[in-house]
């Protein structure tokens, strides 16, 4: 094992990024609640300086996948639909299987120059996270407690509200509602017979409020909808903890795009072209499992140097006063200086600890146990 290698698997080095990154965001935040200021003056101006302050903390995450696990991202798909990746605003459907899907959506944003002003439909209770959702509160993220008869007002408030967002933006869903869990599968698949709709291998049931709300709210503002169906070579299952202990993976993505126009704009055909979507992605995650590749010519987008040199600026900001203050409270010799010092240490394994459980699997939310009973 090299000396880098080695220094990727210390709890040590950890706790020092993890410190770097909600340092930085707790700065981050602040700064963002100060721009509330510019929102009744310039809008537009407000929106442009939340997007980039966003990037700087999104950013130290993919900067863990590219450049510290060394994880490669491999798109399959056309060259046109290429071609207009960072020059539309669209809405993404992405299947919603590992730990890192959104890390990897992450990392195909920055590469195309949206990460700042990427979006999403997130569950209320995230809104209340400590750097998520606070970032996301700013970047006026639409949350929803995932109870359609509570959530329509305020999810197509806050759709409209994005028709006029000056930079292009990446929207995405996660139709599925939910990881995907074995007993979650077995339910959906429960309700999926029940409805008479064929039942899906790979996926959960689509929900469909969501993408048709989405798809009404946004049409005149959205040029089309990306499908991307995730896998990762070797049959792996990464996790957060294992990009954070180094670990390589080869993640492949399918992406297919669908103007707008031909998506009905019924709400009930919509919803049927949903359901014959998803069937294409178990298809797609069939023919994958079975060839070990997704249909179209590959594309690898280069990693960009930015993310690596905003992670340097903070690490240098932030570690070198935290160095210079723990040797002073050792020097010192007092066992109340050295004690305390430990315990925020302590305090901040925790943290960061709990910041990675939001993307464990095992730990994800129930939602599907009892909601996919439920009619929508």
């Amino acid at each position: 094992m090299g000396f880098i290698a080695f220094l990727k698997t210390q709890f040590i080095v950890h706790l020092l990024i993890g410190f770097v990154f909600v340092v930085s965001g707790l700065i981050i935040n602040f700064i963002q609640l100060c721009t509330l200021v510019l929102w009744p003056i310039n809008k537009q101006l407000y929106r442009r300086v939340n997007c980039r302050l966003a990037y700087s903390l999104w950013s130290q995450l993919v900067m863990l996948l590219e450049w510290w696990s060394g994880t490669e991202c491999t798109l399959f798909s056309d060259e046109a639909t290429v071609e207009t990746f960072g020059k539309e605003h669209v809405i993404i459907i992405l299947n919603h299987n590992f730990e890192i899907d959104f890390l990897c959506g992450w990392t195909m944003t920055e590469r195309f120059g949206v990460l700042g002003s990427s979006k999403v439909l997130a569950k209320r209770e995230l809104l209340y996270v400590p750097l998520i959702g606070w970032t996301w509160y700013f970047l006026e993220i639409v949350f929803c407690k995932r109870k359609w008869e509570e959530d329509r007002d305020t999810v197509i408030e806050g759709l409209k509200r994005l028709s006029d967002y000056p930079e292009y933006m990446w929207f995405l869903l996660y139709c599925e509602g939910t990881r995907f869990t074995e007993t979650k599968h077995r339910i959906s698949m429960e309700v999926a017979e029940s409805k008479g709709l064929p039942k899906l291998k790979y996926h959960l049931l689509p929900r469909t409020k969501g993408f048709t709300t989405a798809v009404q709210c946004l049409r005149g503002t959205v040029s089309a909808v990306y499908d991307v169906t995730l896998n990762f070579r070797g049959n792996k299952n990464p996790s957060l903890l294992g990009i954070l202990y180094g670990k390589k993976y080869e993640a492949d993505m399918c992406v297919r795009r669908f103007p707008l126009e031909d998506i009905p704009q019924d709400e009930k055909e919509a919803a049927n072209w949903l359901h014959k979507l998803y069937q294409e992605k178990d298809a797609l995650q069939e023919m994958y499992n079975q060839e070990g590749v997704f249909p179209g010519k590959q594309f690898k987008p280069p990693r960009r140097p930015w993310t690596l040199l905003n992670f340097l600026f903070w690490a240098t900001v932030l570690l070198s006063p935290l160095f210079t203050f723990g040797f002073g409270v050792f020097a010192s010799g007092s066992p109340l200086l050295i004690l305390a010092f430990l315990g925020l240490v302590g305090a901040a394994s925790f943290g960061v600890r709990r910041l990675i459980g939001v993307t464990e699997i095992e730990k994800g939310s129930s939602y599907g146990n009892q909601e996919f009973k439920k009619k929508e």
